[in-house]
């Protein structure tokens, strides 16, 4: 790793990312013979979006990875040679396939391809007759987004979403079956969106059981927020998905989501976060992209969709801050880093605003806010830099957060150089990217601190 990036104190420490360059979107997340394996989009060319080829990093505990050679590369003349893009990995019978979206050079054909790997996942041979499904249903109209397979077994057969949009009417996702991996049969529209309600376009849709409910998490691409992940709970009939619940899954920095189940049984789901910088910084930089910690999905008493990280991430913890109201002489904590997990709690019925500052500036200039507004029900994030921040996006997020009757405010933040993941009681989350313009921006503060019933603060370690 070069010095630049090793040392840039931006750079997550126990988040995942590669050694430099460009990553995105996490990809065919398996276990597999009691190893996690995560492919991502990465371009091993340069921090910038092109090229695109399949990382690959293999974790024992969903904490410390290893990055490991390229796994799938574009091949010349071929339905991918401008690129592999997104997909998923299945276990056929004891043998891993992945599926992924080939490209054109101008990215206007967009197909779904198929490689087998070998037995630790290193080796990836492409089917000789890829793709394995070619044009989109003529009933889209003349789309060009057409992509993202997303594949599970059910019922003794193979079944595949792909992300897409109807011309005219908004995003949709499509539905597919198969007896052998190879031949698919196009059964319709597994859901449609609204353009206006739930954005023009769809991405990374995923459809998996979750009890005795189906979920169905999208990314969508949008006007009025260019991206943003929803998920709706419901079942399935005649192939056709009945929404129930429509919710927002994560704002502002987090996309792509990519969802397993492991060998114990969890639902885990992967995010990529993205950069609040300009192409340009990312590139001055040598490093873009970070994986979300993973977390464990589950559903409430009311069909809401529960989040929280795994809990193996509690092995990098190391020394402990216990704090109360009683405990506080002022709001300024006496514990300070950019390498933190948060659990606190607060009565939020005990004050109009209250939440947590991390990054705090010594003059109190800079920082980022994380509070809960008792009267709007509503989380947000405010960063605040201490002068002009070109290229740098500065804006507040917010997502809706209506707490249940007498229940507390729970907050867990996952602070890490650049990165802020914020989740509300399990089942809201803010995704956010803070770049302080100096290391010793290390404050942390409590907002609202007549309100606050208990904080654990841990000091994380690296997993390099």
């Amino acid at each position: 790793m070069a010095s630049a990036v090793k040392n840039d104190f931006h750079r997550p420490t126990y988040h995942f990312l590669p050694a430099a360059n460009w990553m995105n979107d996490p990809n065919g997340v398996i276990q597999w013979k009691g190893r996690y394996h995560l492919f991502f989009q990465y371009n091993p060319d340069g921090a910038y979006h092109a090229n695109m080829n399949w990382g690959h990093a293999v974790s024992d505990d969903l904490v410390h990875w290893q990055e490991l050679p390229i796994a799938i590369a574009p091949t010349p003349n071929s339905p991918d040679r401008g690129g592999i893009w997104s997909g998923s990995v299945v276990n056929d019978n004891g043998s891993p396939v992945a599926f992924y979206t080939g490209v054109n050079d101008d990215y206007s054909v967009q197909t779904q391809c198929m490689a087998r790997g070998n037995q630790d996942l290193t080796l990836w041979e492409k089917f000789a007759g890829n793709p394995v499904i070619g044009d989109p249903p003529d009933s889209l109209g003349q789309t060009q987004h057409f992509r993202d397979p997303y594949v599970w077994r059910e019922d003794s057969a193979w079944y595949m979403t792909l992300s897409t949009h109807i011309v005219g009417v908004g995003g949709a996702v499509l539905l597919y079956r198969s007896a052998d991996l190879i031949d698919w049969d196009y059964l319709g529209p597994l859901y449609i969106g609204e353009k206006a309600r739930s954005g023009r376009n769809f991405e990374l849709s995923n459809f998996f059981r979750l009890g005795d409910k189906r979920v169905l998490i999208i990314s969508m691409q949008a006007d009025v927020h260019p991206t943003q992940t929803i998920y709706l709970v419901g079942s399935l009939e005649n192939h056709c998905f009945i929404p129930e619940r429509e919710m927002v899954y994560d704002v502002g920095d987090s996309y792509a989501s990519l969802v397993h189940r492991d060998e114990s049984g969890r639902t885990l789901i992967y995010s990529w976060i993205r950069e609040g910088r300009s192409f340009d910084l990312q590139y001055q930089s040598g490093w873009t992209g970070v994986q979300a910690v993973p977390r464990v999905l589950s559903l409430d008493a009311k069909n809401r969709l529960v989040s929280q990280p795994v809990p193996e991430i509690q092995a990098l913890r190391g020394s402990r801050r216990h704090f109360s109201a009683d405990d506080l002489t002022g709001d300024v904590l006496s514990v300070r880093g950019l390498s933190l997990d948060i659990d606190a709690t607060f009565d939020a019925n005990a004050a109009e605003c209250c939440g947590i500052e991390v990054a705090l500036s010594a003059d109190g200039r800079e920082g980022v806010a994380i509070t809960y507004d008792r009267g709007l029900q509503t989380l947000r994030i405010h960063r605040r830099y201490a002068g002009p921040a070109p290229g740098l996006d500065c804006a507040p997020e917010g997502i809706p957060h209506p707490l249940d009757a007498d229940e507390d405010l729970q907050l867990r933040v996952l602070l890490d150089g650049s990165v802020i993941e914020v989740i509300a009681n399990g089942r809201s989350r803010i995704t956010s990217r803070f770049y302080p313009t100096d290391a010793e921006n290390q404050g942390l503060r409590v907002l609202g601190a007549a309100a606050l019933k208990h904080m654990d603060i841990w000091e994380m370690s690296s997993i390099w």
